[in-house]
Protein backbone atom coordinates (compact mmCIF):
# COMPACT_ATOMS: atom_id res chain seq x y z
CA UNK A 1 0.00 0.00 0.00
CA UNK A 2 1.05 3.68 -0.92
CA UNK A 3 1.47 5.52 2.44
CA UNK A 4 0.77 8.83 1.25
CA UNK A 5 -2.20 8.06 -0.55
CA UNK A 6 -5.50 8.08 0.68
CA UNK A 7 -6.33 5.04 -1.57
CA UNK A 8 -6.60 1.51 -0.10
CA UNK A 9 -4.82 -1.19 -2.19
CA UNK A 10 -8.41 -2.59 -3.16
CA UNK A 11 -9.93 0.77 -4.58
CA UNK A 12 -6.70 1.59 -6.39
CA UNK A 13 -7.02 -2.01 -8.11
CA UNK A 14 -10.51 -1.19 -8.91
CA UNK A 15 -9.35 1.84 -10.26
CA UNK A 16 -6.31 -0.04 -12.61
CA UNK A 17 -9.47 -2.59 -13.63
CA UNK A 18 -11.27 0.95 -15.29
CA UNK A 19 -8.44 1.80 -16.67
CA UNK A 20 -9.00 5.51 -18.22
CA UNK A 21 -11.56 8.22 -18.65
CA UNK A 22 -12.60 11.01 -19.94
CA UNK A 23 -14.80 12.87 -17.52
CA UNK A 24 -15.53 12.79 -14.24
CA UNK A 25 -17.92 13.63 -11.20
CA UNK A 26 -16.50 13.24 -7.39
CA UNK A 27 -18.88 13.20 -4.80
CA UNK A 28 -17.55 13.48 -0.79
CA UNK A 29 -20.11 12.35 1.35
CA UNK A 30 -20.79 11.59 5.29
CA UNK A 31 -24.02 9.98 6.18
CA UNK A 32 -25.96 11.40 2.93
CA UNK A 33 -28.35 8.31 2.39
CA UNK A 34 -31.48 10.75 2.36
CA UNK A 35 -29.68 13.06 -0.40
CA UNK A 36 -27.21 10.90 -2.40
CA UNK A 37 -29.34 8.81 -4.84
CA UNK A 38 -30.46 12.71 -5.69
CA UNK A 39 -27.08 13.84 -6.72
CA UNK A 40 -25.87 10.17 -8.16
CA UNK A 41 -29.17 10.46 -10.80
CA UNK A 42 -28.34 14.10 -11.37
CA UNK A 43 -24.82 13.55 -12.31
CA UNK A 44 -25.43 10.62 -13.92
CA UNK A 45 -27.74 11.91 -16.49
CA UNK A 46 -25.83 14.83 -16.64
CA UNK A 47 -22.47 12.94 -17.41
CA UNK A 48 -24.26 10.95 -20.35
CA UNK A 49 -26.40 13.81 -21.50
CA UNK A 50 -24.05 16.51 -22.48
CA UNK A 51 -20.71 14.51 -22.68
CA UNK A 52 -21.89 11.68 -25.45
CA UNK A 53 -18.04 11.71 -26.89
CA UNK A 54 -16.38 11.19 -23.23
CA UNK A 55 -16.15 7.51 -20.95
CA UNK A 56 -17.51 8.58 -17.79
CA UNK A 57 -16.96 7.82 -14.59
CA UNK A 58 -18.48 8.53 -11.05
CA UNK A 59 -16.69 8.49 -8.21
CA UNK A 60 -18.22 8.79 -4.12
CA UNK A 61 -15.62 9.31 -1.62
CA UNK A 62 -17.13 8.42 1.69
CA UNK A 63 -15.81 9.25 5.21
CA UNK A 64 -17.09 5.51 7.11
CA UNK A 65 -20.86 6.70 6.93
CA UNK A 66 -22.54 4.26 8.95
CA UNK A 67 -25.69 4.57 7.02
CA UNK A 68 -26.30 3.13 3.63
CA UNK A 69 -24.72 6.48 1.83
CA UNK A 70 -22.36 4.13 -0.21
CA UNK A 71 -24.45 1.26 -1.10
CA UNK A 72 -27.03 3.73 -2.39
CA UNK A 73 -24.75 5.44 -4.26
CA UNK A 74 -23.97 2.16 -6.35
CA UNK A 75 -27.37 0.86 -6.42
CA UNK A 76 -29.06 4.15 -7.15
CA UNK A 77 -30.67 3.37 -10.69
CA UNK A 78 -30.07 6.05 -13.51
CA UNK A 79 -33.37 7.61 -15.09
CA UNK A 80 -34.84 5.74 -18.36
CA UNK A 81 -34.09 7.92 -20.84
CA UNK A 82 -29.77 7.23 -19.28
CA UNK A 83 -30.62 3.86 -19.81
CA UNK A 84 -32.25 4.48 -22.85
CA UNK A 85 -29.07 5.97 -24.59
CA UNK A 86 -26.54 3.46 -22.76
CA UNK A 87 -28.64 0.52 -24.75
CA UNK A 88 -27.58 2.60 -28.25
CA UNK A 89 -23.92 3.45 -26.71
CA UNK A 90 -22.56 0.75 -24.57
CA UNK A 91 -19.59 2.53 -24.24
CA UNK A 92 -21.27 5.35 -22.90
CA UNK A 93 -22.20 3.03 -19.87
CA UNK A 94 -21.10 5.10 -16.90
CA UNK A 95 -18.60 3.41 -14.23
CA UNK A 96 -19.30 3.57 -10.79
CA UNK A 97 -16.79 3.74 -7.72
CA UNK A 98 -17.32 4.00 -4.18
CA UNK A 99 -14.79 3.75 -1.69
CA UNK A 100 -14.01 4.78 2.16
CA UNK A 101 -10.91 7.07 2.14
CA UNK A 102 -8.11 6.82 4.49
CA UNK A 103 -6.65 9.95 6.41
CA UNK A 104 -7.66 12.50 8.38
CA UNK A 105 -11.84 12.40 8.66
CA UNK A 106 -13.10 15.27 6.51
CA UNK A 107 -14.22 17.04 3.00
CA UNK A 108 -10.45 17.46 1.91
CA UNK A 109 -9.34 14.34 2.98
CA UNK A 110 -12.20 12.79 0.95
CA UNK A 111 -11.34 15.29 -2.06
CA UNK A 112 -7.60 14.08 -2.09
CA UNK A 113 -9.10 11.08 -3.24
CA UNK A 114 -11.29 12.10 -5.97
CA UNK A 115 -8.41 13.93 -7.25
CA UNK A 116 -5.83 10.87 -7.08
CA UNK A 117 -8.66 8.92 -8.85
CA UNK A 118 -8.73 11.57 -11.69
CA UNK A 119 -4.97 11.80 -12.01
CA UNK A 120 -4.80 7.80 -12.06
CA UNK A 121 -7.43 7.67 -15.04
CA UNK A 122 -6.20 10.37 -16.76
CA UNK A 123 -9.55 12.29 -17.12
CA UNK A 124 -9.64 15.86 -18.38
CA UNK A 125 -12.64 17.37 -16.37
CA UNK A 126 -13.45 16.19 -13.10
CA UNK A 127 -16.73 17.64 -11.44
CA UNK A 128 -17.14 17.65 -7.31
CA UNK A 129 -20.43 18.14 -5.90
CA UNK A 130 -22.00 18.15 -2.51
CA UNK A 131 -24.10 15.22 -1.39
CA UNK A 132 -26.33 16.72 0.57
CA UNK A 133 -27.76 18.83 -2.83
CA UNK A 134 -31.38 19.04 -3.76
CA UNK A 135 -31.47 21.12 -6.40
CA UNK A 136 -28.43 19.61 -8.10
CA UNK A 137 -29.99 19.08 -12.08
CA UNK A 138 -28.20 17.28 -15.19
CA UNK A 139 -27.10 20.10 -16.75
CA UNK A 140 -24.79 21.20 -13.62
CA UNK A 141 -22.50 19.03 -15.29
CA UNK A 142 -22.77 20.87 -18.34
CA UNK A 143 -22.12 23.79 -16.78
CA UNK A 144 -19.10 23.53 -14.39
CA UNK A 145 -17.15 20.75 -16.94
CA UNK A 146 -18.24 22.87 -20.42
CA UNK A 147 -15.95 25.70 -19.58
CA UNK A 148 -12.97 23.38 -18.80
CA UNK A 149 -13.95 20.54 -21.95
CA UNK A 150 -14.73 23.30 -24.58
CA UNK A 151 -13.32 26.68 -23.27
CA UNK A 152 -9.77 25.83 -21.73
CA UNK A 153 -10.66 26.75 -18.68
CA UNK A 154 -9.01 25.07 -14.84
CA UNK A 155 -11.07 26.00 -12.22
CA UNK A 156 -14.61 26.72 -12.11
CA UNK A 157 -16.55 28.36 -9.47
CA UNK A 158 -20.68 28.37 -9.11
CA UNK A 159 -22.69 31.21 -8.54
CA UNK A 160 -25.87 30.47 -7.07
CA UNK A 161 -28.95 32.16 -6.02
CA UNK A 162 -29.26 31.62 -2.15
CA UNK A 163 -31.07 32.77 0.71
CA UNK A 164 -30.02 36.44 2.29
CA UNK A 165 -28.59 34.37 5.19
CA UNK A 166 -27.53 31.00 3.61
CA UNK A 167 -23.87 31.49 3.43
CA UNK A 168 -22.71 33.71 6.25
CA UNK A 169 -18.92 32.65 6.25
CA UNK A 170 -19.01 33.21 2.35
CA UNK A 171 -20.62 36.64 2.52
CA UNK A 172 -18.88 37.94 5.77
CA UNK A 173 -15.16 36.69 5.12
CA UNK A 174 -14.27 34.25 2.27
CA UNK A 175 -16.11 36.66 -0.81
CA UNK A 176 -15.00 39.72 0.53
CA UNK A 177 -11.70 38.84 1.72
CA UNK A 178 -10.35 37.01 -1.22
CA UNK A 179 -11.79 39.49 -3.41
CA UNK A 180 -9.83 42.73 -1.67
CA UNK A 181 -6.73 39.99 -1.80
CA UNK A 182 -6.21 38.92 -5.00
CA UNK A 183 -8.63 41.18 -6.87
CA UNK A 184 -11.01 38.77 -8.36
CA UNK A 185 -14.75 38.39 -7.90
CA UNK A 186 -15.18 34.43 -7.04
CA UNK A 187 -18.64 35.40 -5.67
CA UNK A 188 -18.87 31.87 -4.06
CA UNK A 189 -15.14 30.46 -3.02
CA UNK A 190 -16.53 27.90 -0.60
CA UNK A 191 -19.18 26.75 -2.78
CA UNK A 192 -18.42 23.14 -2.71
CA UNK A 193 -19.51 22.23 -6.29
CA UNK A 194 -16.50 22.90 -8.90
CA UNK A 195 -15.16 22.22 -12.13
CA UNK A 196 -11.31 21.06 -12.20
CA UNK A 197 -8.89 20.50 -15.07
CA UNK A 198 -6.31 17.57 -15.04
CA UNK A 199 -3.82 20.39 -14.96
CA UNK A 200 -5.09 22.10 -12.08
CA UNK A 201 -5.57 17.93 -10.00
CA UNK A 202 -2.04 17.61 -10.63
CA UNK A 203 -1.23 20.93 -9.00
CA UNK A 204 -3.21 20.00 -5.99
CA UNK A 205 -2.06 16.84 -5.56
CA UNK A 206 1.87 18.06 -5.55
CA UNK A 207 1.13 21.29 -3.59
CA UNK A 208 3.05 21.52 -0.02
CA UNK A 209 0.28 23.43 1.53
CA UNK A 210 -1.80 20.50 2.71
CA UNK A 211 -2.57 20.82 6.40
CA UNK A 212 -5.00 19.60 8.77
CA UNK A 213 -7.88 22.62 8.51
CA UNK A 214 -6.97 22.07 4.45
CA UNK A 215 -8.02 17.84 4.82
CA UNK A 216 -11.43 19.18 6.34
CA UNK A 217 -13.90 22.15 5.65
CA UNK A 218 -10.58 24.42 4.48
CA UNK A 219 -10.66 22.66 1.07
CA UNK A 220 -12.84 24.87 -0.87
CA UNK A 221 -10.91 28.28 -0.06
CA UNK A 222 -7.48 26.22 -0.22
CA UNK A 223 -8.98 25.03 -3.97
CA UNK A 224 -9.89 28.97 -4.76
CA UNK A 225 -6.55 30.38 -3.57
CA UNK A 226 -4.30 28.12 -5.07
CA UNK A 227 -6.47 28.73 -8.61
CA UNK A 228 -5.94 31.85 -8.22
CA UNK A 229 -2.56 32.55 -7.17
CA UNK A 230 -0.77 29.98 -9.66
CA UNK A 231 -1.62 31.17 -13.05
CA UNK A 232 -4.83 29.09 -14.00
CA UNK A 233 -7.70 30.42 -15.76
CA UNK A 234 -10.96 30.63 -13.32
CA UNK A 235 -14.29 31.23 -14.41
CA UNK A 236 -17.71 31.02 -12.64
CA UNK A 237 -21.02 29.45 -14.35
CA UNK A 238 -24.80 30.27 -13.46
CA UNK A 239 -26.33 27.10 -11.61
CA UNK A 240 -29.49 28.86 -10.03
CA UNK A 241 -30.66 27.77 -6.49
CA UNK A 242 -28.49 26.21 -4.00
CA UNK A 243 -30.71 24.17 -1.73
CA UNK A 244 -29.05 22.00 0.28
CA UNK A 245 -28.94 21.10 4.59
CA UNK A 246 -28.46 24.87 5.47
CA UNK A 247 -27.13 25.43 8.87
CA UNK A 248 -27.62 27.95 11.63
CA UNK A 249 -24.52 30.28 11.71
CA UNK A 250 -24.68 30.32 15.88
CA UNK A 251 -25.47 26.36 15.94
CA UNK A 252 -23.71 24.56 13.35
CA UNK A 253 -20.47 26.73 11.60
CA UNK A 254 -17.99 27.62 14.84
CA UNK A 255 -15.80 23.94 13.35
CA UNK A 256 -16.45 25.33 9.79
CA UNK A 257 -15.40 29.24 10.20
CA UNK A 258 -11.82 28.06 12.44
CA UNK A 259 -11.35 25.78 9.48
CA UNK A 260 -12.29 27.97 6.47
CA UNK A 261 -10.56 31.16 7.75
CA UNK A 262 -7.54 29.33 9.34
CA UNK A 263 -7.07 28.17 5.58
CA UNK A 264 -7.59 31.93 3.89
CA UNK A 265 -5.50 33.58 6.77
CA UNK A 266 -2.47 30.85 6.29
CA UNK A 267 -2.60 31.23 2.54
CA UNK A 268 -2.92 34.95 2.78
CA UNK A 269 0.65 34.86 4.09
CA UNK A 270 2.13 32.65 1.94
CA UNK A 271 0.51 34.91 -1.04
CA UNK A 272 1.66 37.69 0.48
CA UNK A 273 4.06 38.91 -2.15
CA UNK A 274 1.19 38.72 -4.57
CA UNK A 275 -1.72 40.62 -3.14
CA UNK A 276 0.21 43.76 -1.84
CA UNK A 277 0.38 45.33 -5.03
CA UNK A 278 -3.19 44.58 -5.80
CA UNK A 279 -5.55 47.13 -5.64
CA UNK A 280 -9.26 47.32 -6.51
CA UNK A 281 -10.98 44.08 -8.22
CA UNK A 282 -11.84 42.67 -11.71
CA UNK A 283 -15.09 40.54 -12.51
CA UNK A 284 -14.57 36.95 -13.92
CA UNK A 285 -15.85 35.26 -16.82
CA UNK A 286 -19.55 33.91 -16.41
CA UNK A 287 -20.62 30.54 -18.34
CA UNK A 288 -24.17 29.84 -18.69
CA UNK A 289 -27.38 32.03 -18.61
CA UNK A 290 -28.35 33.79 -15.36
CA UNK A 291 -31.01 31.92 -13.74
CA UNK A 292 -33.80 33.57 -11.03
CA UNK A 293 -35.24 31.35 -8.83
CA UNK A 294 -36.26 31.44 -4.96
CA UNK A 295 -34.32 29.22 -2.69
CA UNK A 296 -35.90 28.30 0.90
CA UNK A 297 -35.78 30.12 3.77
CA UNK A 298 -33.59 30.19 6.50
CA UNK A 299 -33.97 30.78 10.45
CA UNK A 300 -31.27 32.06 12.48
CA UNK A 301 -30.84 32.07 16.12
CA UNK A 302 -30.22 35.72 16.58
CA UNK A 303 -30.07 35.96 20.28
CA UNK A 304 -27.69 33.10 20.28
CA UNK A 305 -25.23 35.20 18.60
CA UNK A 306 -25.62 38.34 20.13
CA UNK A 307 -24.86 35.72 23.10
CA UNK A 308 -21.74 34.08 21.95
CA UNK A 309 -20.32 37.51 21.15
CA UNK A 310 -21.15 39.31 24.56
CA UNK A 311 -19.29 36.29 26.15
CA UNK A 312 -16.25 36.56 23.66
CA UNK A 313 -15.94 40.21 25.09
CA UNK A 314 -15.22 38.66 28.34
CA UNK A 315 -13.54 35.41 27.82
CA UNK A 316 -11.58 36.55 25.03
CA UNK A 317 -10.54 40.06 26.15
CA UNK A 318 -7.15 38.97 27.13
CA UNK A 319 -6.11 37.61 23.46
CA UNK A 320 -7.91 40.57 21.57
CA UNK A 321 -5.84 43.24 23.97
CA UNK A 322 -2.80 41.43 21.97
CA UNK A 323 -4.30 41.91 18.60
CA UNK A 324 -6.60 44.38 18.52
CA UNK A 325 -6.29 48.26 18.93
CA UNK A 326 -7.53 50.14 21.85
CA UNK A 327 -10.47 51.56 20.31
CA UNK A 328 -11.76 48.69 18.41
CA UNK A 329 -11.67 46.66 21.41
CA UNK A 330 -14.07 50.07 23.31
CA UNK A 331 -16.24 49.63 20.68
CA UNK A 332 -16.84 45.64 20.42
CA UNK A 333 -17.19 46.62 24.16
CA UNK A 334 -20.14 48.66 23.51
CA UNK A 335 -21.75 46.90 21.11
CA UNK A 336 -22.01 43.86 23.85
CA UNK A 337 -23.98 46.63 25.82
CA UNK A 338 -26.85 47.10 23.03
CA UNK A 339 -29.98 45.10 23.44
CA UNK A 340 -30.98 42.41 20.06
CA UNK A 341 -33.19 45.57 18.60
CA UNK A 342 -30.81 47.98 18.64
CA UNK A 343 -27.69 45.89 17.90
CA UNK A 344 -25.43 47.28 15.19
CA UNK A 345 -22.24 46.00 14.29
CA UNK A 346 -20.53 48.31 11.33
CA UNK A 347 -19.10 46.84 8.27
CA UNK A 348 -16.13 49.20 8.85
CA UNK A 349 -15.57 47.60 12.31
CA UNK A 350 -15.67 44.11 11.30
CA UNK A 351 -13.43 44.72 8.37
CA UNK A 352 -10.67 45.81 10.72
CA UNK A 353 -10.75 43.12 12.93
CA UNK A 354 -10.63 40.75 10.54
CA UNK A 355 -7.50 42.38 8.92
CA UNK A 356 -6.03 42.50 12.49
CA UNK A 357 -6.77 38.91 12.97
CA UNK A 358 -5.03 37.89 9.41
CA UNK A 359 -2.09 39.93 10.33
CA UNK A 360 -1.74 38.72 14.00
CA UNK A 361 -2.12 34.85 12.55
CA UNK A 362 1.08 34.66 11.34
CA UNK A 363 2.91 37.05 13.71
CA UNK A 364 1.74 37.39 17.19
CA UNK A 365 3.46 35.52 19.67
CA UNK A 366 2.31 33.70 22.58
CA UNK A 367 -1.30 32.35 21.39
CA UNK A 368 -1.78 29.09 19.13
CA UNK A 369 -3.81 29.63 15.87
CA UNK A 370 -6.45 28.20 16.77
CA UNK A 371 -7.12 30.30 19.73
CA UNK A 372 -6.65 32.81 17.76
CA UNK A 373 -9.28 31.55 15.76
CA UNK A 374 -11.45 30.81 18.66
CA UNK A 375 -11.36 34.31 19.84
CA UNK A 376 -12.72 35.64 16.32
CA UNK A 377 -15.38 33.37 15.99
CA UNK A 378 -17.48 35.39 18.28
CA UNK A 379 -16.88 38.47 16.66
CA UNK A 380 -17.82 37.06 14.06
CA UNK A 381 -21.53 35.78 15.41
CA UNK A 382 -21.84 39.38 16.02
CA UNK A 383 -21.68 40.55 12.54
CA UNK A 384 -23.51 38.15 11.62
CA UNK A 385 -26.31 38.93 14.31
CA UNK A 386 -25.89 42.49 12.80
CA UNK A 387 -26.73 41.72 9.45
CA UNK A 388 -29.58 39.99 10.31
CA UNK A 389 -31.12 42.18 12.81
CA UNK A 390 -30.72 44.88 9.91
CA UNK A 391 -32.08 42.77 7.01
CA UNK A 392 -35.06 40.57 8.66
CA UNK A 393 -37.37 42.09 6.71
CA UNK A 394 -35.54 43.11 3.24
CA UNK A 395 -35.61 41.17 0.43
CA UNK A 396 -32.66 38.76 -1.03
CA UNK A 397 -31.57 41.29 -3.63
CA UNK A 398 -31.33 44.53 -1.28
CA UNK A 399 -29.35 41.85 1.38
CA UNK A 400 -26.87 40.80 -1.57
CA UNK A 401 -26.36 44.83 -2.60
CA UNK A 402 -25.33 45.13 1.03
CA UNK A 403 -23.25 42.52 0.70
CA UNK A 404 -21.39 44.31 -2.38
CA UNK A 405 -21.05 47.17 -0.66
CA UNK A 406 -19.26 45.42 2.33
CA UNK A 407 -16.95 43.84 -0.32
CA UNK A 408 -15.95 47.44 -1.49
CA UNK A 409 -15.01 48.45 1.66
CA UNK A 410 -12.95 45.48 2.04
CA UNK A 411 -11.26 47.16 -1.17
CA UNK A 412 -11.33 50.28 0.48
CA UNK A 413 -9.78 50.05 3.57
CA UNK A 414 -7.21 47.09 1.92
CA UNK A 415 -4.62 49.90 2.84
CA UNK A 416 -5.10 49.18 6.34
CA UNK A 417 -4.05 45.67 6.09
CA UNK A 418 -1.17 46.75 3.74
CA UNK A 419 0.39 48.83 5.98
CA UNK A 420 0.84 46.75 9.05
CA UNK A 421 2.69 44.56 6.77
CA UNK A 422 5.05 46.84 5.25
CA UNK A 423 5.76 47.97 9.10
CA UNK A 424 6.89 44.42 9.55
CA UNK A 425 9.00 44.29 6.28
CA UNK A 426 10.63 47.56 7.45
CA UNK A 427 11.28 46.00 11.19
CA UNK A 428 12.33 42.78 9.85
CA UNK A 429 14.76 44.23 7.10
CA UNK A 430 12.48 43.23 4.28
CA UNK A 431 14.51 40.90 2.79
CA UNK A 432 14.30 38.25 5.33
CA UNK A 433 10.95 38.53 5.85
CA UNK A 434 8.86 34.91 7.12
CA UNK A 435 6.40 36.05 4.81
CA UNK A 436 8.22 35.23 1.87
CA UNK A 437 5.24 33.57 -1.12
CA UNK A 438 5.72 30.17 -1.99
CA UNK A 439 3.77 31.53 -5.35
CA UNK A 440 4.23 32.99 -8.79
CA UNK A 441 3.24 36.72 -8.70
CA UNK A 442 0.02 37.72 -9.07
CA UNK A 443 -1.57 36.32 -12.75
CA UNK A 444 -3.71 39.13 -14.07
CA UNK A 445 -3.89 37.38 -17.52
CA UNK A 446 -4.07 34.22 -16.18
CA UNK A 447 -7.39 33.79 -18.40
CA UNK A 448 -5.39 34.35 -21.34
CA UNK A 449 -4.95 30.75 -21.94
CA UNK A 450 -8.90 30.36 -21.56
CA UNK A 451 -11.53 30.78 -24.89
CA UNK A 452 -12.29 34.69 -24.75
CA UNK A 453 -16.19 33.59 -25.05
CA UNK A 454 -18.10 33.05 -22.46
CA UNK A 455 -22.13 32.78 -22.35
CA UNK A 456 -22.68 35.72 -20.03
Amino acid sequence: MDADSVLSDAVIEQVERIGQADIMVGIPSYRNAATIPHVVKAATAGLVQYFPDQKPVLVNSDGGSPDRTRELVLSTESPDYVEQIILVEPTHRLQRVSLTYRGIPGKGSAFRAIFDIARRLGVKACVVVDSDLRSIVPEWIELLAGPIVKGGFDFVAPLYCRHKFDGTITNMVAYPLTRALYGKRVRQPIGGDFGLSSDLIAAYLDSPLWDEYVARYGIDIWMTTLALNEGFAVCQANLGAKIHDAKDPGADLGPMFREVVGTLFRLAHVYQGNWMQVRGSRALPVYGLERIAVPPPIEVNVERLIEQFRMGTVNYLPLWQAILPADTIHDLGELAKLDEGRFYFPAELWIKCIYDFLYAYGTVQGFSKEQILNSLTPIYFGRVASFVVERIDSIDEVAEQDLERQAREFERLKPYLVSRFEALHRSSGGSNSPLRALGSDNADSSEERASASSTS
